[in-house]
């Protein structure tokens, strides 16, 4: 680098030529200065007196600005490194940085950050050390605030038509809702929890949802599994701040009145059928014949049918003899008769075999159904 005729305006020696900034770039104010009065006042790092971080006691969360950012904070090292990170300013001149940090525990709440800066500035390798102490101090954050005190914009109920909603039912409803939550949160969704889950009621769970938006799509999930329908019934709760109305939503996931496992009897003539889905509309399998059943489009999912029981309720009886392609010879489960049965499409030979009786009849149910 040559010298150019320009010479310091602060002590006088001659200034290094330099190239000249690219059009629509500023131009340093300092350039002008020599290497010498330049780091005379140049600092590669700016960085604050104190940095000062707040977690959420609760759940680990960090403020950053006006917000909660989930991070699960255990080891509060790792926090403050990244709040320092963030803090520090590197001068734009210095190329090539880089750095090192040295975390120092004073208390619960104080951590000394021993810094070490490294750069090339006009050509010079230079090089910086300081600490920045790191200050800790908990809160609760807002999420965790709403849920302590019982927050909830959305209740989800879990019902079904004309009968109780089953354990069963009632258990894989909730592990959809919880796994659904889960994921949200998992997504950085801290909008999303869950308030309460209640199962006293003898019609069907009662749950306590964080948003409206999230009772809606639960409700859409949980009958997309079961079957059935959504009801929604919004109750004015407040107005916000700007004045625009606050509404509670109760979302009634209301499952179908027969679901896979009853049997009825359609009393067409054709005998009992085993209900495979409830979907849209009722289908099955006739017990008779194994033949395919589905009610009309009318009917849907309630066709005027009689429930004659469910494959809960059956038991394994001993296959006598196989007669022929059309009849089954078993024992009556009850009455330890050998009985004469029709043959559905279904049955597989074997020692034992899976019956429903109703009324003196015994049906043969499909193996996969127990």
């Amino acid at each position: 680098m040559s010298e150019s005729r320009e010479f310091c305006p602060r002590c006088g020696d001659p200034v290094a030529e330099r190239a000249e900034p690219r059009p629509g770039e500023p131009r340093d104010s300092d350039a002008v200065l020599c290497d010498g009065c330049y780091f005379e006042d140049f600092d590669l790092i700016d960085a604050p007196d104190r940095v000062q971080v707040t977690l959420c006691g609760r759940c680990g969360a960090v403020h950053r600005g006006n917000r909660w950012v989930d991070l699960g904070a255990v080891d509060y090292t790792d926090v403050a490194v990244d709040a320092v990170s963030e803090a520090l300013s590197v001068h734009v001149n210095a190329e090539d940085v880089e750095w090192g940090v040295e975390p120092e525990q004073v208390d619960e709440t104080t951590i000394r950050m021993h810094c070490s800066f490294s750069g090339v500035v006009r050509g010079t390798p230079i090089s910086e050390q300081l600490t920045v102490p790191v200050r800790i101090s908990k809160a609760v954050c807002d999420r965790c605030g709403r849920i302590a005190g019982g927050y909830f914009a959305s209740i989800l109920q879990i019902r079904a038509e004309d009968r109780p909603v089953r354990s069963e039912e009632a258990s894989e409803a909730i592990e959809i809702v919880e796994t659904y939550v889960a994921n949200r949160e998992a997504d950085g969704d801290r909008e999303a929890f869950i308030t309460s889950v209640d199962r006293s009621n003898e019609a069907g769970p009662n749950i306590k949802l964080s948003t409206n938006k999230l009772g809606q799509a639960l409700a859409g999930r949980i009958t997309d599994r079961f079957g059935g329908s959504v009801h929604d019934y919004p109750t004015l709760v407040t107005e916000d701040g700007d004045g625009n109305e606050v509404y509670r939503v109760t979302f009634v996931a209301r499952l179908p009145k027969y679901t896979p496992g009853d049997v009825i009897d359609p009393q067409d003539g054709d005998g009992p059928v085993l209900v495979t889905s409830a979907h849209n509309r009722l289908k099955g399998k006739r017990l008779r014949s194994g033949e395919r059943y589905e009610a009309s489009h009318e009917d849907g999912t309630t066709p005027d049918v009689t429930k004659v029981g469910r494959t809960d309720d059956a038991v394994d009886t001993t296959v006598v003899t196989v007669e022929d392609e059309h009849a089954v010879q078993v024992l009556d489960p009850e009455t330890y008769e050998a009985k004469t049965v029709r043959r559905p499409d279904y049955f597989e030979p074997d020692d034992t075999v899976p019956v429903l009786k109703h009324g003196t009849t015994v049906y043969i149910l499909p193996e996969e159904t127990l």
